[in-house]
């Protein structure tokens, strides 16, 4: 990359630091009217170390990301890139995974009583 792409070199090199599947980060580098915008694209199982709790690392990058920006006096923001349908079905398998756990746990006993209502 060249030397006026340090932001992005930047981001990809803090990005590949924390996840488990660093060979699949990638970035795309966008300039218009408002600024720079870096795409940020990730393996979906490292979505989780990306984000953080709460969205604390996503933000921590993004403020890291404008401070290199500043220095090079250009706006720069950071989206991650979540495929179609990702979020909906993080949600499902969250959903169904107490469940699962539970008839897991459950002794054969158990499953009996359940069947019957008891």
């Amino acid at each position: 990359m060249a030397e006026e792409f340090k932001d992005q070199q930047f981001i990809e090199f803090l990005v590949k630091s924390i996840v488990n599947h660093p060979d699949d980060v990638r970035t795309e580098r966008t300039v218009d009217e408002r600024g720079v915008l870096i795409t940020l694209y990730i393996n979906q199982d490292d979505m989780g170390y990306v984000i953080g709790r709460q969205g604390q690392t996503a933000r921590a990058l993004r403020i890291l990301l404008k401070t290199v920006g500043a220095k090079e006096n250009a706006r720069v923001n950071l989206k991650i890139f979540e495929p179609e349908g990702a979020r909906q079905a993080h949600q499902d398998n969250k959903a169904t995974a107490p469940a699962q756990a539970a008839s897991e746990d459950a002794s054969p006993m158990d499953q009996d009583l359940a069947d019957l209502g008891i």
